[in-house]
């Protein structure tokens, strides 16, 4: 954690007047890595220098992995109330939106279309009507093929889970 910190603070000092924002993506927990935990997150933005130049990504397929729950209104308001506590929502720039191939907790990085994986659309549903995330960049991260017709499809999947104007729920 500290060698990320210190690599950030680096970075961050080499672009200096450049406003950037460096964002942490959250793992799925695989061998070695950083960031299957919000805890480990947020401390290596807690020991940036220039916190406020750091935010976070959320990648669905991987904090799925990681071990949490989504597929339920009740897990899904409990990740993000967890998410708030540990690192803030207001240090979220960024959603990866990508089914699951793995469980819940498998730690398998394997990103599947957009209903077609464990998470299932009820993750996603919840998701794209939660007005919490308005304003979020989202961005489909799924395998793909040559002429991106699975982008397509996957947009269109993610775009028939919205209500009709007037109906978007809190989340």
């Amino acid at each position: 954690i500290e060698r990320v910190a210190t690599a950030l603070d680096e970075i961050l000092t080499r672009v200096g007047r450049i406003r950037c924002k460096i964002l942490l993506e959250t793992t799925a927990g695989q061998g070695t890595s950083l960031g299957a935990r919000l805890e480990e997150l947020h401390e290596i933005r807690r020991r940036v220098r220039a916190r406020s130049q750091v935010g976070f990504c959320v990648d669905t397929c991987h904090v799925f992995a990681a071990g949490y729950e989504l597929r339920t209104r009740d897990a899904y308001e409990r990740f993000w109330a967890e998410f708030d506590r540990i690192v803030g929502r207001k240090h979220l720039h960024a959603l990866h939106l990508n089914d699951s191939k793995g469980d819940v907790g498998a730690h398998l990085d394997r990103h599947a279309h957009i209903g077609q994986g464990k998470l299932g659309l009820e993750a996603f549903r919840l998701i794209m009507n939660d007005r919490r995330l308005l304003g979020i960049p989202m961005v489909i991260e799924t395998p793909k093929g040559p002429d991106m017709q699975e982008d397509i499809a996957n947009l269109q999947t993610l775009r028939s889970l919205r209500p009709s104007k007037g109906t978007q729920s809190r989340g």
